[in-house]
């Protein structure tokens, strides 16, 4: 069975509700903060109840749900201070005013005030309403006193117009939630991750690859952003979504991603080499689609070991490998440990079920120098964290 996810596991969020079109997309940020091991408590404003049920935001999150200002009196004290973060999911632009200007007149502008920690705010709204100066001005206040937007994002609106004004997803509220519980130790550091498979072409039309997704390499981007790292992604061909925030690089073949590397070196203190690089490489490719024949026999010769050429290096960053293997070959991740001068190496038996190619959950050993940490099967989110604890360890 898949742990919950590190990051959010026991935490308590504070969500408020605000009346917007957007409202009902607050069950989806409650059920994904409890699948992540969260537990939420919903306010409401009145207005949000013309959009969406106490009732409904009370199954979702399986807590009371908190509109009255006045029926618990010690409420707006109490439930700030129980609370990790608050986040409001939608926030109109009548809450974002009343926030900036201290404005206490129900329980959520209340508890706004009363808290003391993070706050994410998810506007939602027209995009008249959106880009009138005096909602820009309000929303740059909230900022500049440490308050953390996400979205909004251009698009349909309820309305039926197109603009910028629509909520952002869940999984971007959760992904901003994340980053803002995440400790920041990364901030010193610029991380190059390569990520998925690369393509070594037998003509225009064929070639060879490997069965990557990238899923562990774009884990560990989404991890190292949320702890402060300034961080450039190479990746090879995936379906993914390219995180935001980070400097992104698309590349094909295994020579595509040794130039970017090379190119990204200097400015690095850190090379998470995630990616599943072709070993070999045609010897030649063909200029045009090679016919149908019974048989076709290929000379295939190896692709450039980027490991091992940066690791030759006296400037080389922190270098961190990966070791994709049919079976647990801890001997032979220490061997490519030290041939390849790497600091620190990430073993995983992609036979194993649910571990490897294309899924969402990993069972590794982490090696280094130092020491030899057996992780059970984690979702992969959660192993990039893992890994990224051990580096701030040893860079410590």
């Amino acid at each position: 069975m898949r742990e919950k996810k590190k990051v959010l596991r026991d935490k308590s969020v504070l969500l408020g509700v605000t009346g917007g079109a957007a409202a009902y997309k607050a069950v989806d940020v409650i059920r994904r903060l409890r699948e992540e091991g969260a537990s939420v408590t919903v306010i409401m404003t009145e207005a949000a109840k013309k959009f969406i049920t106490p009732l409904t935001l009370e199954i979702a999150s399986q807590n009371r749900v908190y509109s009255d200002l006045f029926s618990d009196p010690m409420a707006h004290i109490i439930l700030p201070a129980r609370a990790d973060i608050m986040v409001i999911a939608p926030a109109t632009a009548n809450t974002i005013a009343k926030f900036s200007k201290g404005i206490a007149d129900n329980l959520l502008s209340t508890c706004l005030l009363s808290f003391m920690g993070k706050i994410v705010i998810a506007p939602s709204m027209n995009w008249r309403m959106y880009e009138n100066p005096i909602v820009q001005e309000n929303l740059t206040y909230l900022l500049s006193r440490g308050v953390i937007q996400v979205g909004p994002e251009r698009g349909s609106l309820a309305c039926g117009e197109e603009g910028i004004g629509r909520m952002s997803e869940a999984s971007e509220i959760i992904e901003t939630i994340r980053s803002a519980l995440s400790p920041k130790d990364l901030v010193k550091e610029k991380i190059i991750v390569t990520a998925g498979p690369t393509r070594e072409y037998l003509d225009p039309i064929r070639f060879i690859s490997n069965r990557s997704s990238g899923k562990m390499g774009y884990a560990i981007t989404r991890a190292a952003l949320r702890r402060s790292a300034e961080v450039t992604l190479i990746s090879g061909p995936s379906l993914l979504s390219q995180p935001r925030g980070v400097k992104f690089i698309s590349v094909e073949t295994a020579v595509d991603m040794f130039d970017a590397v090379n190119q990204e070196l200097p400015s690095s203190t850190v090379l998470v080499m995630s990616a599943a690089v072709s070993d070999f490489m045609p010897a030649e490719k063909a200029e045009e689609k090679i016919d149908k024949s019974e048989e076709l026999l290929l000379r295939l010769r190896q692709t450039p070991d980027i490991i091992s050429e940066i690791g030759k290096r006296e400037d080389r960053p922190f270098i961190i490998g990966f070791a994709a293997e049919t079976g647990s070959k801890i001997e032979r991740a220490r061997k490519k440990l030290k041939e390849k001068n790497m600091d620190m190496i990430i073993l995983n038996d992609v036979t194993k079920a649910g571990s490897g190619f294309d899924v969402d959950t990993n069972s590794v050993v982490i090696l280094d120098r130092e020491k030899e940490i057996s992780l059970p099967l984690l979702s992969k989110d959660s192993v990039a964290e893992a890994i990224l604890d051990r580096l701030v360890q040893l860079r410590a």
